[in-house]
């Protein structure tokens, strides 16, 4: 049995790179069975080109699907297209979500006609321990510092269409040349170069994974009063709160409220949008059951499908069923 990781997912194939080469690989039925899903940068073991089992994982993020990842590097334009904080702040919160440092880039340095957005941004995010990187991968400029914060680490890149993460890639790796598609000059927004998620090695020790661009990530996922967590800003003033499951928004006696002047716009206002999404969730949730069954279980060190209670309960009626007939034949006999 061989060991590798999932490099890339297309269709229904699963690339696997191990330490004698590349694979294109399957997965077997018992697994589709099971309902396991497998991301890139899963270790898993395989024979004969079929993936025998997925190995566990120390982390992993769902948009978009990676596992074992090191950290989280958001790209976003300085302009073209313009520059969206609230877009970002939804790339940090969700990283912040998972538990994985973030580093912020902002590509496209060379179209920035003055330094106030610059200035915006290392007054917003620098206060709150955030490593930020100003490139452009046209003219070159970063690309340098990009390569070293790259160094010994997976890292996945995101961020939304068109602010050029496959031109970075193609600065630090120019055999690569990865499709790269000007800004919609009409919408001001970017088209789909890379169409799936895929590790990229740089050298021995460093990789990266590029991903499609996406801008419908919402906070549907997880309830309103948790939100806050994921603000380090606001979340340090909770506590002084008077009521404990407190929003920050139109209840009395609110401390992140009383500080307002202490956390910038932007922030405060995109931690109110997620919460309205939150709340979306929560009326969701609110007059259904959210429990589902585990379709496997493990059991003496492996890995076995698990009956469900409906397929358990109908086994038992179709027993009682033949029993009575039994009964019944023997009575008639």
């Amino acid at each position: 049995m061989q060991k590798g990781q999932i490099f890339k997912v297309h269709s229904d194939f699963y690339y696997v790179h191990s330490d004698s080469g590349s694979y294109e690989c399957k997965i077997r039925e018992v697994l589709k069975k099971q309902k396991q899903k497998i991301f890139v940068g899963d270790y898993v073991e395989f024979e004969n080109g079929a993936i025998e089992k997925i190995l566990p994982r120390f982390n992993y993020i769902t948009r978009p699907t990676v596992a074992n990842i090191d950290r989280v590097i958001i790209i976003s334009a300085v302009k073209e297209p313009e520059l969206n904080f609230t877009q970002l702040n939804r790339y940090i919160s969700f990283a912040k979500y998972h538990n994985l440092e973030a580093v912020l880039c902002f590509n496209k340095n060379d179209l920035s006609e003055d330094d106030k957005t610059i200035e915006k941004v290392f007054s917003i995010y620098q206060p709150l321990g955030y490593d930020i990187l100003f490139t452009s991968a046209l003219e070159g400029y970063g690309i340098d510092e990009f390569k070293e914060l790259l160094r010994g680490k997976t890292s996945v890149l995101c961020g939304s269409s068109g602010v050029g993460k496959s031109s970075l890639i193609n600065a630090v790796c120019p055999g690569m040349n990865l499709r790269t598609k000007e800004v919609s000059e009409k919408t001001q927004r970017g088209t789909h170069t890379t169409r799936h998620c895929e590790i990229i090695s740089i050298d021995e020790e460093s990789r990266i994974v590029d991903t499609p661009g996406f801008s419908n990530l919402k906070f549907d996922f997880l309830m309103p009063n948790e939100v806050d967590l994921l603000f380090d800003e606001i979340a340090k003033y909770k506590r002084e709160c008077k009521f404990q499951d407190c929003l920050h928004n139109t209840e009395t006696g609110c401390a992140v409220k009383e500080h307002l002047d202490k956390i910038p716009d932007s922030r405060y206002k995109s931690y109110l949008e997620f919460v309205e999404e939150a709340k979306e969730y929560k009326e969701k949730v609110k007059y259904q059951g959210v429990k589902t069954e585990a379709s496997h279980k493990q059991q003496h060190n492996k890995t076995a499908v698990k009956i469900s209670s409906r397929k358990r309960e109908s086994a038992r009626n179709t027993q009682k069923q033949n029993i009575y007939k039994d009964i019944d034949d023997e009575r008639i006999d």
